[in-house]
């Protein structure tokens, strides 16, 4: 069985490069898909320039969007509503997968395809995972803050999740499977899209580094990610972000429903700081190198 990765880029170079040498030894290929216009519909550059990945570049397909989706609802001369905005995301997201799809046209039925977003990174040193049989997978991670061992422990991340070939029906479908485990006895999932037997959730499934970045980086994502319409809701500036990373706090409140802006990006929760050995091997042996150590707490 071989192994196709496939993930987005938007300007993540550090997450790159860490995703790159964690994997390296279990992936045939990486997909990496890149667009030219942002989740918020904005035009901007190509930032991922493989040259800059010499020791893995035989195993990069890199790939380009430079269209958008059909159906596109566009800016309204700025009077677009929320949902208007979050719909055209989710279209311009749905283009990046069927593009990734069109990309591991060379695996074969039995090759395993994991989807993940860039700072979701599956744990294939597993043995969970290297003894499943099941032809469905969903990695459940560590969740991490601002430094590469900063961990929010209040929210297990369902992140990376993959299929084989033979069973894979789209990336979107992929990536909106249930997080849960069924038994063989509910006859119901005979009928859904979204719940399966055939499915094991790998329980040391890796690691969610999020918002590896500085605060002005991290604004800048925020505007132009799938969710830019609450986050331009909830009015948070540059300042507030610098705050919370100097306080060590997470802004974003994962238990509060989404209408509730204020108190949805308004969280004040303390993270807490961890040790080495619960890191991927490649950070626990490279953490004093002068591109990793600022990133550590």
């Amino acid at each position: 069985m071989k192994i196709f990765d496939c993930t987005t880029f938007y300007s993540e170079h550090l997450m790159m490069d860490l995703r790159f040498n964690i994997l390296n030894e279990y992936v045939e290929k990486f997909i990496v898909c890149e667009s030219t216009i942002s989740h918020s519909g904005k035009k901007k550059k190509l930032n991922f320039d493989i040259n800059n990945y010499p020791k893995f570049k035989d195993k990069i397909n890199y790939v380009v969007i430079d269209e958008e989706p059909t159906g596109i609802i566009g800016f309204k001369n700025g009077l677009a509503e929320p949902h208007e905005k979050r719909s055209d995301s989710l279209k311009r997201i749905n283009l990046s997968y069927n593009y990734m799809l069109r990309a591991i046209s060379e695996a074969s039925d039995g090759d395993l395809i994991i989807l993940s977003d860039n700072d979701e990174i599956p744990n294939l040193n597993s043995k969970q995972f290297k003894n499943s049989k099941k032809d469905i997978i969903i990695f459940k991670q560590l969740f991490f803050y601002y430094k590469l061992n900063l961990f929010y422990d209040l929210v297990p991340w369902y992140g990376s999740k993959a299929a084989k070939k033979k069973n894979l029906l789209s990336m979107s479908w992929l990536r909106n499977l249930k997080n849960k485990e069924y038994p063989f006895w509910r006859i119901d999932t005979l009928f859904s899209n979204t719940r399966y037997i055939n499915l094991e959730i790998i329980k040391d499934g890796g690691w969610h580094f999020t918002n590896l970045m500085t605060a002005e980086k991290l604004y800048e994502k925020l505007k132009n990610f799938g969710h830019h319409d609450e986050f331009e809701i909830s009015g948070m500036t540059v300042d507030d972000l610098q705050k919370k990373m100097d306080k060590k706090e997470v802004f974003f409140n994962h238990f509060v429903d989404k209408e509730k802006y204020k108190e949805r990006w308004n969280y004040n929760y303390k993270l807490k700081k961890i040790g080495l050995e619960k890191l991927p091997k490649y950070l626990q042996l490279n953490h004093n190198q002068s591109k990793l150590k600022n990133w550590f707490d």
